[in-house]
């Protein structure tokens, strides 16, 4: 049983490729959220893992939240988090340790994958060249490759880039992204450069935007935004901003076509 949060697909590239080596099932969390689907059972021999991108050097709020919701006993199952990033992940995996043992689930293996570069909410950051990003595509999937090696054979593995100042990352600077940074409230629609596509809506992973076919999308304000821009990279016709802050910048999703 996998359960795994996708944005802009770099994970959902990575959980598919280990459901698909491990015949192990993958569920959505932001589904099971709506659904309020939060007590699994666990066949025996099955793993249980979690797989997720790293939003400002932590793991994402909806992943937390669907944890403290969580019921399964995981008691003598092999437990693995792999998590994507851009850059580096902090201490994403030991802030999800803590988060895990408080309802007494193990974890016995942690991966990261860096990834192309995605996140734009903040000054200078943009989203990689063509080159960047196909070493990157494929450096991930080399190491994916001996990661799902692991988990087939339930090893115990680190295999983890936090970077130079995990701590700052994660507990001042992930604070100041969670306060400040996660919300809808700064997306912008150029009505003149939107087709009324729908696709918006569609990829966004909460379902956080009023609209589809037809309509120009509005954002609900209801808190449910991750500010993981799956959005602004999908919109065929750059019609949507981040306030000014993604004016100009490029664009990027796992399958897009340069």
């Amino acid at each position: 049983m996998i359960f795994y949060l996708s944005d802009t697909g770099n994970t959902g590239w990575a959980a598919k490729t280990v459901a698909q080596a491990t015949g192990d099932k993958l569920l959505f969390i932001p589904e099971l959220l709506r659904a309020g689907q939060s007590v699994f059972t666990l066949e025996e021999g099955e793993r249980l893992g979690f797989c997720f991108p790293v939003h400002g050097w932590r793991p994402p709020q909806i992943v937390r939240e669907f944890i403290r919701r969580l019921r399964v006993d995981a008691d003598g199952h092999y437990v693995y988090a792999l998590c994507t990033a851009g850059d580096n992940i902090g201490e994403t995996m030991d802030i999800l340790r803590k988060d895990l043992s408080v309802k007494n689930i193990p974890l016995h293996a942690v991966f990261s994958l860096i990834m192309p570069e995605s996140y734009l909410g903040l000054p200078f950051f943009n989203v990689d060249n063509a080159k960047k990003e196909k070493e990157k595509k494929d450096k991930a999937a080399a190491e994916l490759s001996d990661y799902v090696n692991d988990i087939i054979n339930n090893r115990a593995a680190c295999h983890l880039v936090i970077g130079h100042w995990p701590r700052i990352n994660s507990r001042l600077l992930g604070g100041f992204f969670e306060k400040h940074l996660v919300t809808d409230k700064k997306f912008v629609v150029d009505s003149r450069l939107c087709v009324k596509c729908g696709i918006c809506a569609d990829v966004c992973p909460t379902k956080n935007i009023l609209g589809g076919l037809g309509y120009e999308p509005k954002w609900k304000h209801d808190g449910s935004c991750l500010a993981c821009f799956a959005c602004y990279h999908h919109c065929p016709h750059h019609a949507i901003n981040w306030g000014s802050l993604t004016k100009h910048k490029g664009q990027y999703f796992y399958n897009r076509k340069r």
